[in-house]
């Protein structure tokens, strides 16, 4: 037995064999080619099992969601065998004699260049497919896994850690647990463990080794304990755990259906936080009253170029739609920080924390900015969508941003194009400065939510991806609360809700002070929404008191 001890950043105990990330490599060369005829059968081959993996997921999704996500794949499939498409990879091969990833990648640019270039929005759209099967060709060609993961039984993925655009891409119906030698509490591969409702461990650092995979392994998401091939005790111990974690998986199913509202009869709207539309599923299995943070990012991260105004508006129609008229904050690209695009093209700088990123992109981009705000404005239409600004320190910028969303809304009522003139614009509440200005921010806008990481880490000076400032990043500290209160009150002196979606609004021990603070609504991961209703139901509002604020 091999014990080993991290930080828990997701609760939960899970076991199963032990899989360690495998990079690949993705690197296309474009070297002759020895043998044409053997090249096009090789993308003869890849064409194939392409096909027969859309097939497998359309008839997955038909039977997990219905139809409509079912056509996507069938639609897909149906791209693989396109005579245009095949022609065109057929031709590049022999013309420039090639192998057959190259003859595959130039012909999948020129085609999904071709539809973008289009006038028909329709065909612009289907851009994006060609992106995706192309991709799913390549990745037959080149031996790479589907979700990348290689097993054909879920696991535990262990990794040194995940990047934004690597998590995006995994298989999650393979996951059962993610453990990393790196990381932090507000590592990308500890968020999506929380919206997955898995347990994830960090920091376990070298001791986590790559020729562990493939053997049993058990860890607890609370306590931070791994467990390779273990003991009759421990794994008695760790059972143990399991068999509670189901019964409270029971009793929680018993919330759903219930209000969000205290004893006193005080109401809290709890939203879920997302990632992608993938997610969707999780809020609406656990309940969530709404979506309080859409990060919009994904899009951009799982792209190799800015994604277009169709591929942004379907994934925003997607989301609201599914969620049946409520509402869903949709937060403008969070891009820069520990979120680095490639394409992007921005500058190396010595804290990316303090430099262009959030809403300071979008207003030095402002065509890049028009093309997110214009797909959010369309979708609208099939929904309660409401638009968040990120990174928010000045008035100017907020005044700003609704210019930008003028001239957007004028630009759709020339073309006839159908929004929610309503639609809600609101700002993250995410530094020192915009708690301060908080009153007048509070009369710009018509909603205020946290962002309690980066507040934290700004508020206290301390990076929030360090895995070693322990007790000095501290969400609890009275400073941070402290800015919580100022922020609430100027915003329901304005008369304008305010809510959380940092990771600080799941705490269970700081309910009663988010209750005594005035705080609105509360925007957490999925699998958080029940516990943190079962203890609103039994919490008093009017007894919370301020003590917590006190040093």
């Amino acid at each position: 037995m091999i014990m080993l001890q991290g930080k828990g950043v997701s609760k939960g105990v899970a076991n199963g064999p032990l899989y360690f990330f495998q990079r690949p490599d993705t690197t296309i060369s474009d070297t002759p080619a020895a043998d044409i005829e053997a090249e096009k059968a090789r993308i003869a081959a890849a064409q194939k099992k392409a096909i027969d993996q859309l097939n497998a997921l359309a008839d997955k999704a038909r039977e997990d969601t219905g139809d409509e996500t079912a056509i996507l794949f069938e639609t897909h499939a149906m791209f693989v065998e396109d005579e245009d498409y095949v022609d065109c990879m057929m031709n590049t091969l022999t013309e420039r004699g090639c192998l057959a990833e190259k003859a595959v990648e130039l012909a999948g640019e020129e085609f999904a260049a071709m539809l973008a270039a289009m006038d028909d929005p329709y065909m612009q759209g289907r851009a994006a497919d060609i992106k995706d099967v192309t991709r799913r060709i390549l990745n037959n060609l080149m031996g790479i896994a589907e979700g990348g993961i290689d097993s054909e039984v879920p696991v535990i993925l262990a990794a040194d850690d995940l990047a934004p655009s690597e998590t995006l891409q995994l298989d999650k119906s393979k996951i059962l647990g993610f453990i990393t030698q790196g990381g932090s509490s507000n590592s990308h591969t500890a968020i999506l463990a929380r919206t997955m409702g898995i347990p994830a461990i960090c920091g376990l650092g070298e001791a986590l080794k790559a020729d562990q995979s493939g053997r049993e392994i058990y860890i607890d998401g609370e306590t931070g304990q791994v467990a390779i091939d273990p003991d009759k005790i421990t794994l008695s111990s760790f059972q143990t755990k399991m068999e509670k974690q189901r019964e409270m998986k029971e009793l929680m199913e018993t919330m759903k259906g219930q209000g969000d509202v205290t004893m006193d009869g005080r109401e809290m709207m709890v939203y879920c936080n997302i990632g992608s539309p993938a997610d969707v599923s999780a809020v609406l299995s656990n309940d969530g009253q709404g979506i309080g943070l859409f990060r919009s990012e994904f899009l951009y991260l799982a792209s190799s170029d800015y994604p277009t105004e169709e591929e942004q508006f379907q994934a925003y129609k997607e989301v609201a739609a599914a969620m049946g008229g409520k509402r869903v904050v949709i937060r403008t690209l969070d891009i820069g920080a520990d979120k680095q695009v490639d394409y992007f093209q921005l500058h190396k700088e010595e804290n990316p924390a303090l430099g262009v990123r959030a809403i300071r992109i979008c207003l030095n981009r402002p065509e890049v900015f028009r093309t997110q705000l214009r797909a959010l404005y369309r979708a609208s239409a099939y929904g309660k969508v409401a638009i968040m600004f990120p990174m928010i320190t000045s008035v100017w910028e907020v005044k700003e941003c609704k210019r930008a969303c003028q001239k957007v809304m004028a630009e759709l009522d020339r073309e006839g194009v159908p929004y929610r003139q309503d639609t809600e614009i609101g700002v993250m509440i995410e530094t020192p400065a915009s708690v301060l200005v908080a009153e007048e921010l509070a009369k710009e806008v018509d909603f205020f939510s946290v962002g309690t990481n980066d507040l934290t880490q700004y508020t206290l000076a301390c990076d929030r991806q360090a895995n070693d400032l322990g007790k000095f990043f501290d969400p609890h500290h009275p400073a941070v609360l402290r800015a919580l209160k100022l922020a609430a009150d100027a915003a329901h002196k304005a008369g304008i809700w305010i809510g959380i979606c940092g990771e600080l609004g799941a705490d269970l021990t700081l309910l009663e002070t988010f209750l005594a603070i005035g705080i609105d609504e509360l925007s957490v991961s999925p699998s958080a929404v029940l516990p943190l209703r079962a203890k609103i139901r039994k919490s008093i509002a009017k007894t919370c008191t301020l003590e917590k604020l006190e040093c």
